[in-house]
């Protein structure tokens, strides 16, 4: 689907910072951690996001996922460790302050208006104006432009976005995100609510971001969906990295088992077995 080439190789040791040929970094995160009172959210997390290339990050839930988009987004300050912008080293204590570097997050939520058209959520209150009045006419134009660079053919700029599908509404909030000067875009479980096509369909806007120079980070659970459009991918499971990998440097299944934890997953199997055989036989 993605016209991506996967490449298999030998899962690296925990922990190791592994490089990937691709853009210049945009963010580097070197140990960072974060605490709650003496509630540990993350540990010892370290990886890069490149212009031009995905980061996936997995785990169920609990992992630290929202911890880890919260230090980036500028919700919450990191305790630990050393988070680079472009080389330049960052302390976040606001998300205005994260915007303004260039790091746009796209929630699950998507903070779109179901009623509003589709050129009205584009801009939600950013619209151009002439004469002190919004230029509709270039608002408009504009919309159906960047959706179109996301590969969405805008017919009717008036629709509502709520009769959209739920991967075009993805499209929106990306297109949004990626207009206002976004060089990094953090996108929240994308997928989960949705089916197979419409998942497929936001894998596409992944890589159509990717495409056009950005440095992704697409946070999920699920790594059928990560590993075709991932460059590099970040484990966590409890607060703490299982390991921060190329693409060239694991594969597939050993990213599933990494995240499911395949002990665990053995000996639940063995459990499932033993409770099934009986009754089958």
């Amino acid at each position: 689907m993605t016209g991506i080439a996967i490449e298999e190789g030998l899962v690296q040791p925990v922990g190791r910072d592994v490089g990937v040929d691709g853009g210049h970094a945009l963010i580097e995160l070197q140990r960072v951690s974060k605490f709650f009172g003496n509630v540990l959210a993350l540990q010892n997390v370290t990886t890069s996001v490149r212009a031009g290339e995905v980061t996936c990050v997995l785990g169920d839930n609990g992992a630290g996922k929202s911890t880890f988009i919260k230090i980036l987004a500028g919700v919450h300050g990191h305790d630990q460790g050393t988070f680079l912008m472009e080389g330049r080293e960052v302390h976040f204590h606001s998300p205005r302050e994260a915007k303004a570097a260039g790091i746009a997050t796209v929630y699950q939520d998507l903070a779109l208006a179901p009623l509003m058209s589709i050129w009205r959520n584009f801009w939600l209150g950013s619209e151009p104006t002439r004469f002190g009045m919004i230029d509709m006419r270039r608002a408009k134009r504009i919309a159906v432009e960047e959706m179109a660079k996301m590969g969405i053919d805008v017919r009717d700029p008036e629709q509502p976005v709520g009769t959209l599908s739920g991967g075009e509404r993805q499209c929106v909030a990306i297109a949004r995100a990626v207009y206002f000067g976004a060089k990094v875009l953090i996108l929240d479980e994308p997928t989960a609510a949705l089916g197979v096509k419409q998942s497929g369909v936001v894998l596409r806007y992944i890589v159509a971001a990717r495409d056009r120079g950005l440095g992704v980070i697409f946070i999920t659970h699920n790594p059928h969906h990560a590993y075709p459009v991932g460059d590099r991918f970040v484990i966590l499971k409890r607060g703490q990295s299982l390991g921060n990998f190329a693409k060239s440097e694991i594969t597939r299944d050993e990213l599933t088992a990494l995240m499911a934890g395949g002990a665990e997953l053995e000996e639940l199997s063995h459990e499932i077995e033993s409770v099934v055989a009986p009754d089958a036989l």
